[in-house]
């Protein structure tokens, strides 16, 4: 069984930074696509950034484009989320999720895997 666990969030102050991590067990990530989603209180899960199987394509939603970034490695099978410059709006939980396939898309109905999510929140 596919298994995901984030690392612990954290609180921080806007324009600070935070890195999320998650360790896959159960399979090798390396056919996987690789995605982080977050929740926010009273809102949808929204995709945040998706990385294809062999790291070299990854996709952004608009919101986090030029101060997140997302990698793997599937030697390690993690993959990671550096968040940079952040704001007050990138509160919510963040899962990390698995696809299993060359397909990568942001959307959660796609994603076979998931973690239980961290809390990210960013004070102003």
């Amino acid at each position: 069984q596919v298994r995901l666990v984030e690392s612990e969030g954290g609180s921080v102050q806007a324009g600070g930074a935070l890195r999320l991590s998650c360790q896959v067990s159960g399979d090798r990530i390396v056919g996987y696509c690789m995605a982080w989603f977050r929740r926010a209180p009273g809102k949808e899960r929204e995709g945040v950034a998706a990385i294809h199987t062999g790291g070299g394509i990854t996709y952004y939603t608009d919101s986090v484009k030029g101060r997140f970034t997302i990698d793997r490695d599937n030697a390690k099978n993690t993959v990671s989320l550096q968040m940079n410059n952040l704001k007050p709006e990138d509160t919510a939980m963040y899962y990390c999720a698995a696809k299993s396939g060359l397909y990568c898309v942001l959307r959660p109905s796609e994603f076979n895997y998931w973690g239980q999510g961290t809390q990210v929140t960013v004070s102003s």
